[in-house]
Protein backbone atom coordinates (compact mmCIF):
# COMPACT_ATOMS: atom_id res chain seq x y z
CA UNK A 1 0.00 0.00 0.00
CA UNK A 2 1.39 3.54 -0.81
CA UNK A 3 1.74 6.02 1.47
CA UNK A 4 1.72 9.98 1.00
CA UNK A 5 3.94 12.70 2.49
CA UNK A 6 3.55 16.14 1.96
CA UNK A 7 6.97 17.63 0.49
CA UNK A 8 8.48 20.34 -2.29
CA UNK A 9 9.27 18.46 -5.50
CA UNK A 10 11.49 19.53 -8.59
CA UNK A 11 9.14 19.08 -12.08
CA UNK A 12 11.13 16.29 -14.66
CA UNK A 13 11.23 19.54 -16.83
CA UNK A 14 13.81 21.71 -16.07
CA UNK A 15 14.50 22.15 -11.84
CA UNK A 16 11.62 24.45 -11.18
CA UNK A 17 9.72 23.69 -8.04
CA UNK A 18 6.03 23.77 -6.85
CA UNK A 19 5.04 24.08 -3.20
CA UNK A 20 3.10 21.58 -1.10
CA UNK A 21 2.31 19.10 -3.11
CA UNK A 22 1.60 15.66 -2.72
CA UNK A 23 4.65 13.53 -3.47
CA UNK A 24 4.33 9.60 -3.17
CA UNK A 25 6.64 7.35 -1.43
CA UNK A 26 7.62 4.79 -3.42
CA UNK A 27 7.03 2.06 -1.15
CA UNK A 28 5.48 -0.90 -3.23
CA UNK A 29 8.27 -3.50 -2.50
CA UNK A 30 9.29 -2.33 1.28
CA UNK A 31 10.62 -4.86 2.51
CA UNK A 32 13.81 -3.58 4.57
CA UNK A 33 13.59 -2.31 8.03
CA UNK A 34 15.19 1.10 8.37
CA UNK A 35 16.67 0.46 11.29
CA UNK A 36 18.72 -1.67 9.46
CA UNK A 37 19.73 1.38 7.37
CA UNK A 38 24.17 1.34 7.19
CA UNK A 39 25.52 4.72 7.23
CA UNK A 40 28.94 4.88 5.54
CA UNK A 41 31.67 6.74 7.09
CA UNK A 42 29.54 8.76 9.07
CA UNK A 43 32.36 11.91 10.11
CA UNK A 44 33.15 15.76 9.67
CA UNK A 45 36.28 16.13 7.85
CA UNK A 46 38.76 19.34 8.35
CA UNK A 47 36.76 19.23 12.03
CA UNK A 48 39.48 21.96 12.68
CA UNK A 49 37.56 24.28 11.24
CA UNK A 50 34.99 23.71 13.88
CA UNK A 51 37.16 24.81 16.44
CA UNK A 52 35.66 27.75 17.64
CA UNK A 53 32.04 26.58 17.89
CA UNK A 54 33.27 23.60 19.65
CA UNK A 55 35.31 25.90 22.08
CA UNK A 56 31.72 28.36 22.72
CA UNK A 57 29.95 24.42 23.44
CA UNK A 58 32.69 23.68 25.71
CA UNK A 59 31.90 26.73 27.84
CA UNK A 60 28.57 26.27 27.81
CA UNK A 61 28.87 22.86 28.74
CA UNK A 62 31.34 24.00 31.75
CA UNK A 63 29.61 27.42 32.87
CA UNK A 64 26.11 27.12 31.94
CA UNK A 65 26.10 31.09 30.44
CA UNK A 66 25.33 31.83 27.22
CA UNK A 67 23.52 30.78 24.11
CA UNK A 68 24.91 29.18 20.97
CA UNK A 69 23.23 30.06 17.89
CA UNK A 70 23.77 27.31 14.64
CA UNK A 71 22.07 28.63 11.57
CA UNK A 72 21.12 25.88 9.07
CA UNK A 73 21.05 27.37 5.13
CA UNK A 74 20.16 25.54 2.08
CA UNK A 75 17.04 24.86 -0.43
CA UNK A 76 14.00 22.71 -0.30
CA UNK A 77 15.70 19.95 1.92
CA UNK A 78 16.00 22.97 4.56
CA UNK A 79 13.07 24.75 4.13
CA UNK A 80 10.86 22.14 5.08
CA UNK A 81 12.13 22.12 8.67
CA UNK A 82 12.27 17.81 8.73
CA UNK A 83 16.19 17.47 8.80
CA UNK A 84 16.58 20.70 10.68
CA UNK A 85 13.92 20.10 12.91
CA UNK A 86 15.95 16.66 14.16
CA UNK A 87 19.05 18.59 14.17
CA UNK A 88 17.22 20.97 16.60
CA UNK A 89 15.87 18.89 19.21
CA UNK A 90 18.59 16.37 19.58
CA UNK A 91 21.20 19.37 19.72
CA UNK A 92 18.92 21.14 22.61
CA UNK A 93 18.71 17.53 24.34
CA UNK A 94 22.57 17.88 24.70
CA UNK A 95 23.01 21.11 25.03
CA UNK A 96 19.79 23.27 26.43
CA UNK A 97 16.84 24.56 24.85
CA UNK A 98 17.32 28.38 24.13
CA UNK A 99 14.69 28.74 21.94
CA UNK A 100 13.51 28.50 18.89
CA UNK A 101 15.85 30.89 16.66
CA UNK A 102 14.61 31.80 12.81
CA UNK A 103 11.06 31.77 11.66
CA UNK A 104 9.37 33.12 8.78
CA UNK A 105 5.97 33.07 7.84
CA UNK A 106 6.04 30.63 5.42
CA UNK A 107 2.64 30.23 4.81
CA UNK A 108 1.41 33.68 3.97
CA UNK A 109 4.21 33.44 1.89
CA UNK A 110 2.26 30.46 0.12
CA UNK A 111 5.00 28.37 0.65
CA UNK A 112 5.71 25.67 2.98
CA UNK A 113 7.34 24.85 6.56
CA UNK A 114 6.76 22.14 9.39
CA UNK A 115 7.49 23.88 11.96
CA UNK A 116 5.54 24.35 15.34
CA UNK A 117 5.23 28.09 14.98
CA UNK A 118 1.90 29.10 13.06
CA UNK A 119 1.42 32.19 11.17
CA UNK A 120 -1.83 33.81 9.88
CA UNK A 121 -2.78 37.06 8.79
CA UNK A 122 -5.18 39.45 6.86
CA UNK A 123 -4.46 42.67 4.32
CA UNK A 124 -3.18 40.53 1.62
CA UNK A 125 0.61 39.65 1.36
CA UNK A 126 2.92 39.78 -1.85
CA UNK A 127 6.17 37.56 -1.64
CA UNK A 128 8.56 36.86 -4.05
CA UNK A 129 11.85 33.62 -3.91
CA UNK A 130 15.28 34.80 -4.48
CA UNK A 131 15.52 32.79 -7.23
CA UNK A 132 12.06 34.19 -8.87
CA UNK A 133 12.38 38.07 -7.15
CA UNK A 134 13.80 40.84 -9.30
CA UNK A 135 16.60 42.84 -7.19
CA UNK A 136 14.40 45.56 -6.42
CA UNK A 137 12.68 43.45 -4.05
CA UNK A 138 13.85 43.33 -0.27
CA UNK A 139 15.07 39.93 -0.15
CA UNK A 140 16.96 39.43 3.05
CA UNK A 141 18.27 36.82 5.64
CA UNK A 142 14.93 34.76 4.82
CA UNK A 143 15.61 34.18 1.08
CA UNK A 144 12.04 35.70 0.41
CA UNK A 145 10.58 38.98 0.28
CA UNK A 146 7.52 39.53 2.40
CA UNK A 147 5.46 43.04 2.12
CA UNK A 148 2.14 43.50 3.38
CA UNK A 149 -0.21 45.09 0.68
CA UNK A 150 -2.33 47.00 3.12
CA UNK A 151 -1.35 49.05 5.72
CA UNK A 152 -4.08 48.19 8.21
CA UNK A 153 -2.62 44.50 7.58
CA UNK A 154 -2.13 42.56 10.82
CA UNK A 155 0.08 38.84 11.37
CA UNK A 156 -0.40 36.61 13.82
CA UNK A 157 1.92 34.03 15.45
CA UNK A 158 1.11 31.18 17.29
CA UNK A 159 3.43 28.82 19.11
CA UNK A 160 1.93 25.55 18.82
CA UNK A 161 5.12 23.71 21.14
CA UNK A 162 4.97 25.31 24.92
CA UNK A 163 8.65 24.08 24.82
CA UNK A 164 9.28 27.33 22.42
CA UNK A 165 7.68 29.95 23.94
CA UNK A 166 9.47 32.39 24.11
CA UNK A 167 10.80 35.92 26.34
CA UNK A 168 12.95 37.88 23.67
CA UNK A 169 11.62 38.68 20.00
CA UNK A 170 13.47 40.07 17.67
CA UNK A 171 12.25 41.61 14.18
CA UNK A 172 14.43 41.51 11.31
CA UNK A 173 13.26 44.49 8.57
CA UNK A 174 15.03 46.31 5.41
CA UNK A 175 17.35 49.09 6.72
CA UNK A 176 16.73 47.86 10.35
CA UNK A 177 13.63 50.70 10.38
CA UNK A 178 11.38 50.38 13.38
CA UNK A 179 8.44 49.91 11.22
CA UNK A 180 6.27 47.39 13.12
CA UNK A 181 4.35 47.24 16.28
CA UNK A 182 4.08 44.25 18.65
CA UNK A 183 0.45 43.35 20.36
CA UNK A 184 0.52 40.54 23.14
CA UNK A 185 -3.19 41.28 23.66
CA UNK A 186 -6.59 42.25 21.38
CA UNK A 187 -9.70 43.47 22.54
CA UNK A 188 -12.82 42.68 20.34
CA UNK A 189 -15.96 44.73 20.65
CA UNK A 190 -19.52 44.52 18.18
CA UNK A 191 -20.50 47.18 16.73
CA UNK A 192 -24.26 47.42 15.55
CA UNK A 193 -25.64 49.85 13.14
CA UNK A 194 -29.42 49.96 10.78
CA UNK A 195 -28.63 49.78 7.21
CA UNK A 196 -31.72 50.46 4.75
CA UNK A 197 -32.97 47.59 2.29
CA UNK A 198 -34.88 48.49 -0.70
CA UNK A 199 -37.05 46.82 -2.32
CA UNK A 200 -39.27 47.38 -4.99
CA UNK A 201 -43.29 48.19 -3.83
CA UNK A 202 -45.41 44.71 -5.20
CA UNK A 203 -49.51 45.42 -5.37
CA UNK A 204 -51.51 42.79 -6.33
CA UNK A 205 -54.86 42.32 -8.67
CA UNK A 206 -57.93 40.53 -8.65
CA UNK A 207 -58.88 38.98 -12.00
CA UNK A 208 -62.20 39.83 -12.74
CA UNK A 209 -64.55 38.23 -15.48
CA UNK A 210 -63.36 39.04 -19.01
CA UNK A 211 -60.25 40.34 -18.42
CA UNK A 212 -57.28 39.71 -20.44
CA UNK A 213 -53.30 40.08 -19.54
CA UNK A 214 -52.39 42.64 -22.16
CA UNK A 215 -55.66 45.15 -20.27
CA UNK A 216 -54.18 44.56 -17.14
CA UNK A 217 -50.41 44.99 -17.95
CA UNK A 218 -51.65 48.39 -19.84
CA UNK A 219 -53.64 49.52 -16.47
CA UNK A 220 -50.46 49.01 -14.47
CA UNK A 221 -48.16 50.66 -17.04
CA UNK A 222 -45.73 47.29 -17.04
CA UNK A 223 -45.01 45.23 -19.88
CA UNK A 224 -47.10 41.87 -20.75
CA UNK A 225 -43.83 40.15 -19.98
CA UNK A 226 -42.87 41.54 -16.97
CA UNK A 227 -46.74 40.70 -15.65
CA UNK A 228 -45.93 37.27 -16.94
CA UNK A 229 -42.71 36.91 -15.43
CA UNK A 230 -43.64 38.01 -11.82
CA UNK A 231 -46.05 35.51 -11.81
CA UNK A 232 -44.49 32.76 -13.54
CA UNK A 233 -46.84 32.22 -16.38
CA UNK A 234 -46.13 30.50 -19.60
CA UNK A 235 -49.51 31.65 -21.90
CA UNK A 236 -51.61 34.66 -22.13
CA UNK A 237 -54.37 32.36 -20.63
CA UNK A 238 -55.67 33.17 -17.38
CA UNK A 239 -58.71 32.39 -14.72
CA UNK A 240 -61.09 34.97 -13.30
CA UNK A 241 -60.70 35.55 -9.81
CA UNK A 242 -56.70 34.51 -9.83
CA UNK A 243 -54.56 36.94 -7.90
CA UNK A 244 -51.62 38.45 -9.39
CA UNK A 245 -48.45 40.26 -8.37
CA UNK A 246 -47.97 43.09 -9.83
CA UNK A 247 -44.79 44.46 -9.74
CA UNK A 248 -43.15 47.84 -9.83
CA UNK A 249 -44.28 51.41 -7.79
CA UNK A 250 -42.70 52.94 -5.71
CA UNK A 251 -39.40 51.48 -3.32
CA UNK A 252 -40.13 50.70 -0.30
CA UNK A 253 -37.27 51.09 2.46
CA UNK A 254 -36.94 48.58 5.25
CA UNK A 255 -33.40 48.73 7.81
CA UNK A 256 -31.88 45.70 9.63
CA UNK A 257 -29.19 45.68 12.15
CA UNK A 258 -25.73 44.38 11.39
CA UNK A 259 -23.71 43.37 13.85
CA UNK A 260 -19.44 44.05 13.13
CA UNK A 261 -16.69 42.36 15.22
CA UNK A 262 -13.37 44.73 15.48
CA UNK A 263 -10.48 44.18 16.94
CA UNK A 264 -8.54 46.98 18.93
CA UNK A 265 -4.85 46.33 19.24
CA UNK A 266 -2.50 46.99 22.31
CA UNK A 267 1.11 47.73 20.78
CA UNK A 268 3.91 47.55 22.23
CA UNK A 269 6.72 49.85 20.45
CA UNK A 270 9.76 47.66 19.70
CA UNK A 271 13.65 48.59 20.57
CA UNK A 272 15.45 49.50 17.69
CA UNK A 273 19.25 48.11 18.12
CA UNK A 274 21.50 48.27 15.54
CA UNK A 275 21.21 44.58 14.56
CA UNK A 276 17.24 44.29 14.87
CA UNK A 277 14.25 45.67 16.76
CA UNK A 278 13.31 43.56 19.78
CA UNK A 279 11.03 43.61 22.66
CA UNK A 280 11.94 41.42 26.18
CA UNK A 281 8.89 40.31 28.26
CA UNK A 282 9.05 39.36 32.14
CA UNK A 283 7.17 36.19 31.38
CA UNK A 284 6.82 33.69 28.51
CA UNK A 285 4.97 34.14 25.26
CA UNK A 286 3.24 31.99 23.40
CA UNK A 287 1.19 34.07 20.73
CA UNK A 288 1.77 38.02 19.40
CA UNK A 289 0.01 40.45 16.92
CA UNK A 290 2.54 42.24 14.26
CA UNK A 291 1.12 45.23 12.90
CA UNK A 292 2.18 48.49 10.87
CA UNK A 293 4.03 50.91 12.76
CA UNK A 294 1.44 54.34 12.17
CA UNK A 295 3.82 56.59 11.22
CA UNK A 296 4.99 54.17 8.38
CA UNK A 297 3.03 53.24 4.90
CA UNK A 298 5.51 50.83 3.35
CA UNK A 299 6.50 47.54 5.24
CA UNK A 300 8.36 44.41 4.77
CA UNK A 301 9.24 41.73 6.93
CA UNK A 302 12.69 40.04 6.63
CA UNK A 303 12.07 37.00 9.62
CA UNK A 304 11.75 36.57 13.15
CA UNK A 305 13.71 35.51 16.36
CA UNK A 306 12.78 33.68 19.26
CA UNK A 307 14.65 33.09 22.29
CA UNK A 308 13.79 32.43 25.90
CA UNK A 309 15.79 33.22 28.95
CA UNK A 310 17.39 29.71 29.44
CA UNK A 311 21.51 29.32 28.27
CA UNK A 312 21.27 26.37 25.48
CA UNK A 313 21.27 25.91 21.53
CA UNK A 314 19.04 27.99 18.84
CA UNK A 315 19.07 25.82 15.53
CA UNK A 316 17.76 28.21 12.76
CA UNK A 317 16.84 26.77 9.60
CA UNK A 318 16.50 28.88 6.59
CA UNK A 319 16.01 27.52 3.70
CA UNK A 320 14.41 28.30 0.03
CA UNK A 321 12.53 26.10 -2.34
CA UNK A 322 15.03 25.66 -5.92
CA UNK A 323 16.99 27.80 -4.70
CA UNK A 324 20.78 27.93 -5.69
CA UNK A 325 23.96 29.41 -3.74
CA UNK A 326 23.69 31.99 -6.62
CA UNK A 327 20.30 33.35 -6.14
CA UNK A 328 21.25 33.78 -2.18
CA UNK A 329 24.42 35.97 -3.29
CA UNK A 330 22.38 38.26 -5.77
CA UNK A 331 20.87 39.96 -2.51
CA UNK A 332 23.31 42.19 -0.54
CA UNK A 333 20.15 42.48 1.71
CA UNK A 334 20.53 38.84 2.60
CA UNK A 335 24.78 39.23 3.68
CA UNK A 336 24.05 42.63 5.45
CA UNK A 337 21.47 41.14 7.68
CA UNK A 338 23.50 37.77 8.23
CA UNK A 339 24.51 39.25 11.64
CA UNK A 340 20.97 39.65 13.07
CA UNK A 341 21.39 36.36 13.44
CA UNK A 342 24.51 36.11 15.96
CA UNK A 343 25.37 32.98 14.62
CA UNK A 344 28.26 31.18 15.57
CA UNK A 345 28.26 28.32 13.47
CA UNK A 346 26.18 28.26 9.73
CA UNK A 347 25.52 25.07 8.19
CA UNK A 348 25.07 25.36 3.93
CA UNK A 349 23.36 22.73 2.33
CA UNK A 350 23.01 23.65 -1.24
CA UNK A 351 23.67 21.71 -4.47
CA UNK A 352 20.60 19.71 -5.61
CA UNK A 353 19.41 22.66 -7.78
CA UNK A 354 22.67 23.61 -9.29
CA UNK A 355 22.46 19.87 -10.64
CA UNK A 356 19.22 20.00 -12.08
CA UNK A 357 20.82 23.48 -14.27
CA UNK A 358 23.48 21.22 -15.01
CA UNK A 359 26.21 23.68 -13.35
CA UNK A 360 29.76 22.85 -14.44
CA UNK A 361 31.96 22.51 -11.24
CA UNK A 362 34.10 25.96 -11.46
CA UNK A 363 30.82 27.58 -11.98
CA UNK A 364 29.20 25.80 -8.90
CA UNK A 365 31.95 26.37 -6.61
CA UNK A 366 32.67 29.99 -7.82
CA UNK A 367 29.08 30.44 -6.95
CA UNK A 368 29.41 28.76 -3.20
CA UNK A 369 32.35 30.61 -2.37
CA UNK A 370 31.02 33.58 -3.01
CA UNK A 371 28.21 32.67 -0.50
CA UNK A 372 31.34 31.97 1.89
CA UNK A 373 32.83 34.87 1.54
CA UNK A 374 30.11 36.99 2.11
CA UNK A 375 29.13 35.31 5.51
CA UNK A 376 32.70 35.00 6.70
CA UNK A 377 32.83 39.09 5.67
CA UNK A 378 29.96 39.80 7.66
CA UNK A 379 30.30 37.41 10.45
CA UNK A 380 34.29 36.44 10.54
CA UNK A 381 33.90 34.76 14.33
CA UNK A 382 31.49 32.36 13.07
CA UNK A 383 32.59 28.52 11.90
CA UNK A 384 31.34 26.90 8.42
CA UNK A 385 30.41 23.75 7.62
CA UNK A 386 29.20 22.97 4.07
CA UNK A 387 26.83 19.43 3.70
CA UNK A 388 27.22 17.50 0.43
CA UNK A 389 23.64 17.63 -1.63
CA UNK A 390 22.35 14.00 -1.10
CA UNK A 391 22.17 10.96 -3.13
CA UNK A 392 19.23 11.96 -5.99
CA UNK A 393 18.48 11.01 -9.48
CA UNK A 394 18.75 14.03 -12.43
CA UNK A 395 14.99 14.99 -13.96
CA UNK A 396 14.07 11.27 -13.17
CA UNK A 397 16.33 9.55 -15.45
CA UNK A 398 19.55 8.82 -14.22
CA UNK A 399 22.32 8.91 -11.39
CA UNK A 400 23.24 12.48 -10.79
CA UNK A 401 26.98 12.52 -11.64
CA UNK A 402 26.39 16.50 -10.83
CA UNK A 403 26.68 16.49 -6.96
CA UNK A 404 28.99 13.77 -6.74
CA UNK A 405 31.34 16.16 -8.61
CA UNK A 406 29.96 19.12 -6.54
CA UNK A 407 31.00 16.78 -3.15
CA UNK A 408 34.43 16.06 -4.54
CA UNK A 409 35.34 19.87 -4.99
CA UNK A 410 33.85 20.65 -1.79
CA UNK A 411 35.79 18.27 0.26
CA UNK A 412 39.29 19.36 -1.97
CA UNK A 413 39.14 22.99 -0.91
CA UNK A 414 37.49 22.28 2.72
CA UNK A 415 41.24 23.47 4.01
CA UNK A 416 41.67 26.12 1.54
CA UNK A 417 38.61 27.66 2.08
CA UNK A 418 38.41 26.95 6.40
CA UNK A 419 35.54 24.88 6.57
CA UNK A 420 34.06 21.41 7.98
CA UNK A 421 32.38 19.27 5.26
CA UNK A 422 29.74 16.43 6.66
CA UNK A 423 29.72 14.38 3.52
CA UNK A 424 26.02 13.60 3.21
CA UNK A 425 25.91 12.21 -0.52
CA UNK A 426 28.84 9.52 1.01
CA UNK A 427 26.97 8.90 4.05
CA UNK A 428 23.51 7.77 2.81
CA UNK A 429 25.70 5.24 0.32
CA UNK A 430 25.98 7.71 -2.88
CA UNK A 431 23.64 7.56 -5.90
CA UNK A 432 24.14 3.74 -5.95
CA UNK A 433 22.44 3.23 -3.00
CA UNK A 434 19.27 5.19 -4.25
CA UNK A 435 17.03 1.99 -4.99
CA UNK A 436 17.87 0.98 -1.70
CA UNK A 437 16.93 3.82 0.47
CA UNK A 438 13.90 4.49 -1.74
CA UNK A 439 12.93 0.71 -1.00
CA UNK A 440 13.78 1.45 2.69
CA UNK A 441 10.84 4.34 2.60
CA UNK A 442 13.78 7.20 2.93
CA UNK A 443 13.06 8.63 -0.37
CA UNK A 444 10.03 10.26 -2.01
CA UNK A 445 8.96 8.83 -5.34
CA UNK A 446 10.69 11.50 -6.85
CA UNK A 447 14.03 10.07 -6.31
CA UNK A 448 14.99 13.53 -5.11
CA UNK A 449 13.62 14.60 -1.87
CA UNK A 450 13.30 12.11 1.05
CA UNK A 451 10.38 11.21 3.10
CA UNK A 452 10.12 12.46 6.44
CA UNK A 453 11.84 9.13 8.08
CA UNK A 454 14.63 10.30 5.56
CA UNK A 455 14.93 13.91 6.46
CA UNK A 456 14.18 12.00 10.38
CA UNK A 457 17.48 9.59 9.82
CA UNK A 458 19.75 12.25 7.88
CA UNK A 459 19.30 14.38 11.07
CA UNK A 460 20.03 11.90 13.55
CA UNK A 461 23.36 11.33 11.56
CA UNK A 462 24.31 14.64 11.14
CA UNK A 463 24.01 15.09 15.07
CA UNK A 464 25.81 11.78 15.61
CA UNK A 465 28.86 13.02 13.16
CA UNK A 466 28.90 16.72 14.51
CA UNK A 467 28.62 15.36 18.45
CA UNK A 468 31.58 13.05 18.10
CA UNK A 469 34.28 15.42 16.47
CA UNK A 470 32.85 17.90 18.98
CA UNK A 471 33.89 14.66 21.89
CA UNK A 472 37.20 14.24 19.97
CA UNK A 473 37.79 17.81 20.58
CA UNK A 474 37.04 17.73 24.28
CA UNK A 475 39.58 14.47 24.87
CA UNK A 476 42.25 16.28 23.53
CA UNK A 477 41.86 19.76 25.48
Amino acid sequence: MNKFIYILFFTTLGFSQIDSVKVEIDSATVTIDTANFEAFNNVISNEKALTTIFEKLYQLEENQDRKVRIVHVGDSHIQADLFTGKIRYRMQQIFGNAGFGFTFPYSLANTNNSSPIKFTGSGGFSASRNLYADTSKPVGVSGISFQPKDKTFHIDMLVKDAQFDFSKLKVISPKNENIFNVSFAKRSFTTQQKVAVKTPAISSHKVKPGEVLGVIADKYNISLKQLKAANGLTSDNIRDGKILKIPGGKTVTTYKTVSTVKYVYEPIVLENTPLYNSYTSEKPIDKITIIGNENNSEFALNGLILENDNVGITYSSIGVNGAKSSDFNKFPLFFEQLPALEADLYVISLGTNESFDKQDIPTYFGNLKTMIDGIKQKCPEASILVTTPPPSVLHGKSQNIYIEKYAEKIIEMAATENYAVWNLLDVFGGNKNIIMNSRMGLMARDKVHYSNTGYDKQGELFFDAFIQSYELYKSEK
